[in-house]
């Protein structure tokens, strides 16, 4: 039965940022019947040739977020990086059932990893540094190897610096000076990575996706397999993790935490307020992907019951890989390709993935070892 509280066909979403998030999400919104906005300040971005309105903006203009939430019925967004002055303001209007916490949360990782722990959850040792001098006394004692990484920004790898030995502290100093407050964190040996991508709805319901086990290259999501192979206790401690945050941190919308695996313990490693890259293979393996979902979530709809339809591999389309990509897709029957609109093409850039499904698991890597076959 509908509420006053629910947002429904054909009013506006407005979306805060144009990348491929944007992007998936408006097509789960029009796929529904509603209309979509979007705010980005790049032409004809990726979000924008799906949607019905565009606000050239920077994110921070205040001018284009008014805008935007004059003409929204409620607005979401696409990454965590957004200005917390203008999500302050969609708030007090009350058109952004997600709130500010969790962006404020997300955007340090010193808060982050303080949430995790005052919540009981493990996390890798840690400590905070202001300066090559801090940073200095904080490595002391520090097991290594470690990484240091700036508070906020940084993603695929950027803003991080792994310290192996000794010999590498000068050079984590000096990048402790460059950045001003850094963390630093053990680097832990572990067996895999997975993601554990869940969406609560505004009424506190929540549902989780299958766990996915990521594989990585370069610092960049390369491969991500559903279900993961982890163990029944794995499953249980990263799903019981992820929903004691879910109320802790009062979520709404589809939400992600990847997470290291050593034996059967797990190490929380960090949060992402939105949709996720490692969720991309509930498009076609599950019976609701995590933006119809998300966009179901954020109107104050109830949230579907979620169901693996069938195993799933899911790989990244890079800008060096995008030829190859292309030139592949005539000689293969398998694969769903999805292509973000991106005009500029650079070498670790994200232009697109490929999710292979399958009756079997072994059947969904056969048809991506096929793929990658042929782009050799």
């Amino acid at each position: 039965m509908r509420n006053d509280n629910m947002i429904m066909p054909p009013e506006t979403i407005g979306i805060i940022g144009g990348g491929q998030l944007g992007r998936m999400m408006a097509i789960a919104a029009k796929y529904m019947g509603y209309r979509v906005a979007v705010l980005d300040p790049t032409p004809n971005c990726p979000t924008a040739q799906v949607t019905d309105q565009h606000i050239i903006a920077a994110y921070d203009d205040m001018d284009g977020i008014q805008k935007l939430t004059a003409i929204s019925d409620v607005v979401t967004y696409e990454f965590e990086n957004v200005d917390l002055d203008a999500a302050t303001y969609i708030e007090d209007e009350a058109k952004l059932p997600q709130g500010t916490y969790a962006l404020a949360i997300t955007q340090n990782r010193e808060k982050e990893k303080t949430v995790m722990q005052d919540a009981g959850l493990p996390v890798p040792i840690y400590k905070i540094v202001r300066d090559s001098q801090t940073c200095e006394w904080a490595l002391e004692d520090m097991p290594l190897p470690a990484v240091i990484k700036t508070i906020s920004g940084g993603y695929d790898g950027k803003g991080q610096l792994r310290l192996n030995t000794k010999d590498d502290i000068p050079a984590a100093c000096d990048f402790a000076d460059q950045d001003n407050t850094c963390i630093i964190e053990q680097w832990i040996p572990f067996d895999k990575e997975i993601s554990v991508v869940f969406t609560r709805g505004r009424s506190g319901e929540v549902t989780f996706f299958p766990i996915a086990e990521n594989e990585h290259r370069d610092h960049i999501l390369y491969k991500t397999t559903v279900p993961a192979a982890i163990s029944d206790t794995v499953q249980q401690k990263a799903l019981d993790a992820a929903g004691k945050l879910a109320v802790e941190m009062g979520i709404v919308g589809t939400f992600a935490i990847e997470m290291f695996v050593r034996g059967d313990a797990i190490y929380l490693n960090e949060m992402a307020p939105r949709p996720h890259n490692s969720g991309h293979y509930t498009i076609e393996g599950c019976n609701v992907s995590q933006f119809q979902q998300h966009i179901r979530a954020v109107c104050g709809l109830p949230l579907m019951p979620v169901e693996l339809l069938r195993p799933a591999v899911m790989m990244n389309i890079l800008g060096d890989g995008m030829e190859t990509a292309l030139n592949v897709l005539p000689t293969t029957q398998h694969g769903f390709l999805h292509l973000y609109g991106k005009e500029m093409i650079k070498p670790k850039r994200k232009m697109g993935h490929i999710t292979f499904i399958a009756e079997t698991l072994d059947e969904a890597k056969q048809q991506l070892a096929v793929y990658e076959e042929a782009k050799q």
